[in-house]
């Protein structure tokens, strides 16, 4: 799955799918020209590690209403491999577009992927070339970014149009690596789009592609949509550039304030519990790069507990493969309360043993990844800002 981090300005975590979606049926729109769906797609082949994903996360965070909807535009069928480890959508940059396939991570804010440049970038990558495209602006501005697993990639910022399912934004600054690591070599992505805030984007002076969809009116909500399928309901997900798809809302959307000081969607959850178990509160990064549920030390050891979960002292937990005792995981925010089923407790499982879907990384702070995404539609809207959570249809 996924959880990838960037020590330098905190980088996108290591595992999205992508998933197209259906089309929606007798659901209102904003205007066509002002909204979009932007479908994802999954990875087949990638096999999850949840200790890698907890190094990643600790490394990515190393340094511390309105109700509009939308039609989903396709489906795009999917096949997802060791169930919900990675999402990726698919963007075209350039002119004529070169379809590149990104991470969408909202716990970071960089654009930047794969390009000809690069001297060490994987063979399965797509690379992007700027000799081709006649809409490119170079720069003089270099990046580079490096991960709490000693992973890393570096390169040039230039200038492109970037199309993010129908809606053509111009002059987006884009990150051309040169240079990768091992792990970026052999991962099914060319690169990621962040979605976290700009005041932690590493390429100084670069607008996100929020920022720019929102100044040039491209969309007429500042608004994003996150639907992500998981294999055992839907195996579909999608993302809504400037509206949300009420087809996927399963119950009343509850806002939530959101702190953006450190650059990420972050809120509070005012109580945790399992069954009768009171299990603390903390303050929470939504993270949809992140593919585990990353809690404080003091708050994972008790969910442990509850569980019966033993501790890997890694950042995992072994836990009961039989999942059909436990209740669910329940999160009180603003109010309301959301939940992670039983079923989605186990991350992955390897004969008789399971890893937890669960775990720490010795933060103050918990990181809500994908095992709490993929069970809550959120709506992130970036100009309060604040979200907007409901369980999933």
């Amino acid at each position: 799955m996924k959880l990838s981090a960037s020590i330098a300005a905190l980088l996108a975590i290591a595992s999205f799918s992508a998933v197209k979606a259906a089309p929606a049926v007798g659901v209102s729109t904003v205007p066509v020209d002002k909204t979009h769906t932007f479908t994802l797609t999954s990875n087949p082949s990638f096999k999850p590690n949840a200790t890698r994903a907890i190094l990643k996360a600790r490394g990515k965070y190393a340094r511390f209403s309105n109700d509009p909807t939308t039609f989903a535009t396709g489906t795009i069928p999917m096949v997802d491999y060791e169930g919900d480890v990675e999402y990726y959508g698919t963007v075209q940059v350039g002119t004529p577009p070169q379809s590149l396939k990104l991470d969408f991570d909202t716990g970071s804010a960089d654009l930047w992927f794969a390009s000809t440049l690069c001297t060490s970038c994987g063979s399965g990558q797509t690379k992007y070339n700027s000799a081709k495209s006649s809409t490119y602006v170079s720069s003089t501005k270099t990046w580079s970014i490096s991960y709490g697993d000693g992973s890393s990639a570096s390169g040039t910022v230039g200038y492109d149009t970037v199309n993010l399912g129908g809606l053509s934004i111009t002059n987006q600054g884009i990150e051309l690596a040169k240079k990768e690591s091992s792990s970026f070599q052999s991962d099914p992505v060319d690169g990621l789009l962040g979605l976290a805030f700009d005041s932690i984007i590493t390429a100084s002076g670069v607008k996100t592609p929020m920022d720019n969809l929102i100044s040039q009116g491209l969309i007429s909500q500042p608004i994003f949509g996150v639907y992500l399928g998981k294999s055992s309901t839907t195996n579909v997900g999608e993302y809504v550039f400037g509206g949300y798809n009420a087809a996927h809302v399963g119950g009343t959307l509850t806002t939530v304030p959101v702190d953006k000081s450190d650059g990420f969607w972050s809120i509070s959850v005012s109580g945790l519990t399992a069954g009768s178990s009171s299990l603390g509160s903390f303050s929470g990064i939504v993270d949809t790069g992140t593919t585990l549920l990353i809690l404080t030390n003091t708050v994972a050891a008790k969910v442990a507990k509850a569980y019966g979960a033993t501790d890997n002292y890694d950042g995992t937990y072994t836990i009961k493969c039989d999942t059909s005792s436990f209740s669910p995981l329940v999160f009180t925010i603003n109010g309301a309360k959301f939940s992670v089923p039983a079923s989605d407790l186990v991350f992955e499982q390897d004969g008789s043993t399971c890893i937890a879907g669960f775990g720490y990384a010795d933060m103050d702070f918990a990181i809500l990844g994908d095992v709490f995404i993929k069970n809550n539609y959120v709506v992130f809207n970036q100009a309060v800002p604040q979200l907007q959570i409901a369980p999933v249809k």
